[in-house]
């Protein structure tokens, strides 16, 4: 088996992904303050001691308690709504694409009506309609909302490799329709799917940081969206507090930047054709020469008998 060639774009964006992970799961351990517990003024400046570290914010409450456990709450929306869409996505392009026929239309019909309706508008409509907008909550609001364009682009690939040899090797052995789309469809797709899951997240995270901003993040808790919806309210920008609305708005910044940096890492990971694009611009770069491409080199021909013949000069016509 032919290992995988991780390139350090990839390190870097896994370095960044791993880093913002340690910050939600294991920073509200190390910070060890209640996000809700009153240790200060309003917007008392940063000072000595980790909960103080980034000073507090409107309610006299510990910026960086509330950035640690907002950045865990903005990655659980994330993680959630990102499964949810992925996997109805996946089913949904899977079924329409290898199955065909009336419900091939009918998927691709909803699809596309769902495609025509901006989403952030049935997230709003949706998460005015909650009476408690809890975190799981929002994030399956988000989750039914985000899946179209996946379900399109696995449609499309699924159609293009139901038409395979092994395919209709498959369906002459006998196997099942949910068989063939598990051990013969699916592994083709694993690699996209993947990158798709990892632009879930991230869009999810987003969009919850645009509901709290509007008024419409999770109650009951805090996440990034909600520290900057309250930074913002109560004026932090013009009273010169940057230390409540800066951190979330970094973090924010860094887990969007890392997963889309993954998401392209992860392309040139399991696209062979860019990674063969960069090899030949380091060498173009370096001062090598590229090979000749195939079609330019002419096979010497060989005779019915398998004797190497001599080609023919264009100059001289062949005997007659």
């Amino acid at each position: 088996m032919k290992a995988i060639n991780l390139t350090p774009r990839f390190w870097v964006a896994a370095s960044l992904v791993i880093f913002t992970l340690v910050v939600g799961l294991i920073g509200p351990f190390v910070v060890g303050t209640d996000p809700d517990a009153v240790i200060g003024g309003l917007y008392d400046k940063p000072a000595g001691g980790l909960p103080m570290l980034l000073g507090t914010d409107n309610e006299g409450q510990s910026v960086m308690a509330n950035l640690v456990y907002g950045t865990r709450t903005s990655l659980l929306v994330g993680l959630v709504a990102g499964l949810i869409a992925s996997v109805i996505g996946l089913v949904l392009g899977l079924v329409a694409g290898y199955q065909g026929g009336w419900l091939d239309d009918v998927i691709s019909g909803l699809t596309n009506v769902a495609l025509a309706i901006p989403s952030i508008v049935l997230v709003i409509l949706l998460g005015i309609a909650l009476n408690d907008r809890s975190s799981l909550a929002l994030a399956f609001i988000i989750g039914i909302t985000s899946w179209p364009w996946m379900a399109r682009a696995v449609r499309a690939q699924s159609t293009s490799i139901r038409s395979r040899e092994h395919i209709d090797v498959a369906r002459l052995s006998g196997a099942s329709w949910f068989s063939i789309l598990s051990r013969d469809v699916l592994p083709y797709l694993l690699s996209y799917v993947v990158m798709a899951f990892v632009l879930q997240v991230s869009g999810a995270i987003l969009a919850e940081a645009a509901l709290s901003l509007l008024g419409l993040g999770p109650s009951g808790t805090t996440s990034l969206g909600v520290m900057l919806y309250w930074a913002l309210a109560w004026g932090s920008i013009r009273t010169g507090a940057w230390w409540a609305f800066l951190p979330p708005t970094v973090m924010l910044t860094l887990i969007a930047f890392s997963l889309l940096l993954l998401q392209s890492s992860l392309d040139e990971v399991f696209n062979p054709r860019l990674r063969r694009g960069k090899l030949a611009k380091r060498k173009t770069k370096g001062g090598q020469s590229l090979p000749a491409p195939a079609s330019s080199q002419v096979p010497t021909p060989i005779g019915a008998a398998g004797i190497v013949e001599s080609p023919v000069p264009a100059s001289t016509g062949g005997t007659r």
